[in-house]
């Protein structure tokens, strides 16, 4: 029996006695070893289950950690009782864990939700609860189960044997995209690629090679395009690719479409190897532009697939468009970059020269211009094909070739008695510039023709210097120290900005025809003309007007304070051969400008 006693002395006539209260507490003491017992065994359970379990008081301080919250967390509870949550785990701050246990303070219910815990690298199903005390939380580690719901969602939207989309997600991304192109009235493109010839492949080699030659497909097509863009296998050997083209031009789109399937027919052009087999295989591309006109999905891929057959028809591993415009556009350009290899191997281009005068009219120097002579076509506009140079990378064999021929012929030309300070100027490429060894090949060049560096004047664009100025200015540097000078094409035209004029190594610049052909009615120009004349007389560069076609042009370009010209008056551009029989280079001093 359990009993409080309470007593104290008391004074009484009789004497002192002590008075007293006797309470039985075995009911009370009973009561609390229940508790006790009851409190034991929620703790010993608490601290079996399999689930990570804690408890934080209203301060966040944790209360209590069970044993698969310490291995959960990865820290032993005498670590973190009594510490708060955020203090002892400030990366679960911003994390759907806060949001979870805030959300079931403030709403005092119950809140369950699903999150991905780092450092175990596992998913948690998170079950909060609210109380007057604080929150007990309680965390189930459901990664199988996601893996699970991972591998189902991969086996209903991608491809087992290549890993691409599937034909389902491939039409639910596509809904997706027609609806945003419609809102925001841009361009995207849907290419449809068909292996040539790959059942016979099958067939010879054996389903196993054929798999292979699918895997290797999938890969190069995604390395073909961004990885926002969607590739997808539909089927056999049926692929398509969506590509989101930023764009609302129709010509514009077309064009960057066309390099994207271009790409994709190179890609399947190179030799795939198999094993112990190296096979060589091609595609037929079907492209159509989705404009936002289109909305049925099948629609789109009726389109593809009718332009896919197209390029089937033309005699496969070809690219053809949907469109009947775009595809007469398109064809004419993929035709001309044919030509163009074949136009280089035999000699088609030609370099034509047309000279620059000093204000005497005296030829100091020439401008190397690319002519393109095609058998059937004619002479073709470089407007026309260095475009296509440049997007099919021809313009590197090119623009080595317009180097070479043009240094070999001012090295001839200064061999000459009185043309020893004769200067060539060659237009360079934004693709050309960006290559590593530009400054070697330019210095190789001349070596191998013998010119003096200080005869080649290279000739860049504004836009040109836009992109990485810093490598730029590098290598032009490195060829202004040997000698070779630098000249600013359609300077005014384009982005000029007075910082790359301070920090460029430049030689000349070229006032644009644009600012010369009106220059005698229109006062803006003359003044823009007098403003650069001057900038580039206090920078200390020389200034080239081009364009000049008329003497009342080159008299006031002179008033304005201009030495050197350019244009139609002075002589058109013509063959290296006609350019040496004029009579002002054969003078070399005193002539006259030519009518």
């Amino acid at each position: 029996m359990w009993v409080r006693v309470a007593c104290e002395p008391v004074s009484r006539p009789e004497g002192h006695v002590i008075e007293g209260v006797i309470k039985d507490l075995s009911v009370v003491r009973a009561a609390q070893g229940e508790v006790r017992r009851l409190s034991n065994r929620l703790s010993t359970t608490l601290e079996e289950l399999t689930d990570a379990f804690f408890s934080l008081d209203k301060q966040w301080h944790f209360t209590f950690v069970n044993h698969e919250t310490e291995r959960v967390l990865q820290r032993p509870r005498d670590e973190i009782i009594g510490k708060e949550i955020w203090e002892a785990f400030p990366k679960l701050r911003g994390t759907a864990f806060e949001a979870g246990y805030r959300q079931a303070v403030e709403s005092q219910r119950k809140v369950t939700f699903e999150a991905y815990y780092p450092p175990r690298h596992a998913w948690f199903e998170t079950t909060v609860y609210p109380s007057e005390e604080g929150l007990t939380v309680y965390c189930r580690d459901v990664s199988e189960r996601k893996i699970a719901e991972e591998e189902v969602q991969r086996l209903a939207f991608y491809d087992p044997l290549t890993g691409l989309a599937n034909r389902r997600l491939l039409i639910d991304r596509l809904k997706h995209s027609l609806a945003r192109l419609r809102r925001q009235q841009r361009c995207a493109a849907l290419l449809l690629i068909d292996l040539d010839n790959f059942k016979l492949l099958n067939d010879t080699a054996g389903h196993d090679r054929g798999d292979a030659l699918l895997r290797e497909v999938a890969t190069r097509l995604r390395q073909s395009v961004r990885s926002s863009d969607t590739v997808a296998r539909i089927g056999g050997d049926e692929f398509v690719v969506l590509v989101e083209l930023q764009t609302r031009s129709g010509e514009v789109s077309a064009r960057r479409a066309a390099s994207v399937a271009d790409k994709v027919l190179r890609a399947m052009c190179v030799p795939f190897p198999l094993t112990d087999l190296l096979h060589h295989a091609s595609a037929s591309v079907g492209v159509t532009l989705l404009d936002g006109t289109i909305n049925d999905v099948g629609e789109a891929l009726r389109q593809a697939d009718l332009a896919m057959y197209q390029s089937k028809s033309r005699g496969r591993n070809a690219v053809s468009f949907y469109d009947p415009g775009m595809q007469a556009a398109v064809a004419e350009r993929v035709a001309l970059q044919g030509d163009m290899l074949r136009g280089i191997e035999v000699g088609q281009f030609h370099l034509h020269y047309q000279p620059q005068v000093d204000e005497h009219g005296n030829v100091t120097g020439a401008e190397a211009l690319l002519r393109w002579q095609h058998p059937q076509r004619g002479w073709i506009s470089p407007a026309t094909f260095i475009p296509i140079a440049e997007e099919s990378g021809h313009i590197i064999s090119l623009g080595n070739w317009v180097l070479e021929t043009a240094c070999r012929q001012v090295a001839d030309w200064r061999r000459m008695p009185g043309r020893e300070r004769m200067t060539m100027a060659v237009n360079v490429s934004a693709v050309q510039l960006r290559r590593p060894d530009f400054v070697q090949t330019v210095m190789q060049t001349l070596c191998a023709t013998e010119a003096p560096p200080d005869s080649l004047r290279l000739e860049l664009t504004e836009s040109l210097l836009l992109h990485d100025i810093d490598d730029t200015i590098a290598k032009m540097e490195a060829l202004r120290a040997h000698g070779v000078g630098f000249e600013i094409d359609d300077f005014g035209t384009g982005y000029s900005s007075l910082s790359y004029l301070k920090r460029l190594p430049i030689n000349v610049l070229k006032i644009d025809r644009t600012f010369v052909r009106d220059l005698l009615e229109n006062d803006r120009d003359a003044a823009i003309v007098h403003t650069i004349i001057t900038l580039a007389d206090s920078l200390g560069i020389g200034v080239i007007a081009e364009g000049v076609e008329t003497k009342e042009q080159y008299d006031d370009l002179q008033r304005l304070g201009c030495r050197a010209f350019q244009g139609y008056l002075f002589g058109y551009p013509v063959p290296a051969g006609e350019f040496c029989t004029r009579k002002d280079l054969e003078a070399a001093c005193g002539a006259v400008p030519a009518a």
